[in-house]
């Protein structure tokens, strides 16, 4: 199968806005030109923290315009930019000689940024060797409609949404910090909501020693994906709650229909059981993918589950001249998918009705035509017409 590269883009800027602005900007200055001409003007050294932090975001969402070793560079400290990923770099940097510096203190992403800059194949290899499982899990939400209406421009109706999620999150007692960021990729519209986390009282500690009250509300930052050609939903945050207002929200401005999310029912496991081992064949993009784990429900009056997991379950079942069950209901399977894109394979977990895990929200994109090609997606009504516009919108 014919390698394909896919782009990577980044849905948790807070990582970079983490990074000191002096180490932020000594990773880009030696693509101030190339920046410049994609919009990205750079402060001098001496006023790095004036780095313009939501056109670096949009560069990010569409990285295939960055230069190529600054995406890269990107990638591996937005992987490693992490507590454990810090501890491992820090370890790292000590027996390679590497000085860490940072007052009052580094984060993760600048003891990650000051690795690169000094040893990028040191990074690179502790991050093969760690390789840290950061999943996030989408529910998906579909429409009854059929066929499924044109979507409407997000762009001009931006305040109003804020304005709901604000007087969503205040009562919550999050603040009024709401601020939608839509991006429209080839098939679907990706949409970064940031709003604030419960208010925290912290003792910190200054750069005198001196302990001082810290006040303020958290960045938090949900990821909701709207294919317009089956009117879905995709969310990824923390509550039903929020699922909840985002599905009216994003229904009533969109659709002109605050109950347009309503179906649930998108994912079924049965191929599985009638098709076996041709269920999982790869697509383009994939090399390989196979089912490690899968769940089933027995029920009756114990509620009896089984799980089987194996490197291979359907080599397990040939193995022991097995075959796969056919009564009891599958709630869960596991695969182990590599992409054409990446040496080291990646876990995707799919749940029925609709929910799906994924390591990094890109592997979304090929996972979902996979899941459509291969019958795990119950069909639904299409849409007349198909997403058209190319580039991303940036709104306030």
């Amino acid at each position: 199968m014919p390698s394909l590269k896919f782009s990577r883009f980044f849905s948790q800027p807070e990582v970079f806005r983490g990074i000191d602005p002096d180490n932020l900007l000594s990773l880009l200055a030696d693509h101030a030109a190339a920046l410049g001409l994609l919009g990205l003007k750079l402060p001098d050294g001496a006023d790095a923290a004036a780095i313009d932090y939501e056109r670096l975001m949009a560069l990010l969402m569409e990285p295939d315009k960055l230069p190529a070793d600054l995406r890269e560079a990107f990638y591996f400290i937005h992987e490693m930019a992490t507590d454990e990923g810090m501890a491992c770099l820090l370890e790292a940097a000590e027996d390679a000689g590497i000085e860490i510096v940072g007052e009052p203190g580094p984060t993760p992403g600048d003891v990650a940024v000051q690795v690169w800059l000094r040893d990028r194949e040191l990074l690179e290899r502790k991050h093969a060797e760690q390789f840290l499982q950061n999943a996030r899990s989408f529910q998906s939400f579909g429409t009854d409609r059929s066929p499924v209406p044109k979507y409407r421009d997000p762009t001009p109706r931006l305040a109003q949404m804020k304005k709901e999620l604000d007087d969503f999150f205040e009562k919550k007692k999050r603040g009024r910090n709401t601020k939608i960021f839509p991006y429209v990729r080839e098939d679907s519209v990706w949409f970064l909501v940031r709003h604030g986390d419960p208010f925290k009282r912290e003792g910190a500690i200054d750069d005198k020693g001196e302990s001082y009250g810290a006040y303020y509300w958290p960045e938090k930052f949900d990821v909701l994906v709207l294919d317009p050609t089956d009117g879905e939903l995709r969310i990824n945050a923390r509550n039903k709650g929020e699922k909840k207002k985002y599905r009216e929200v994003f229904g009533r401005h969109l659709y002109n229909d605050e109950g347009f999310f309503s179906v649930e029912n998108k994912y079924t496991l049965e191929p599985l059981r009638e098709k076996g081992e041709d269920a999982i064949a790869p697509i383009e993009g994939m090399d390989e993918v196979l089912l490690i784990e899968v769940d089933f429900f027995w029920g009756g009056s114990f509620a009896e589950k089984e799980i089987r997991k194996a490197d291979d379950v359907f080599g397990a079942y040939k193995a022991r001249n097995r075959t796969f069950p056919t009564k009891p209901r599958i709630v869960k399977a596991c695969f182990r998918v590599t992409f054409s894109d990446s040496d080291r394979p990646r876990t995707v977990t799919i749940k029925p009705p609709n929910e799906a895990q994924y390591t990094r929200d890109a592997d979304s994109l090929i996972v979902e035509k996979w899941l459509k090609a291969r019958g795990f997606i119950v069909k639904k009504g299409k849409a007349k017409h198909e997403p058209t516009a190319k580039t991303a919108l940036v709104g306030t």
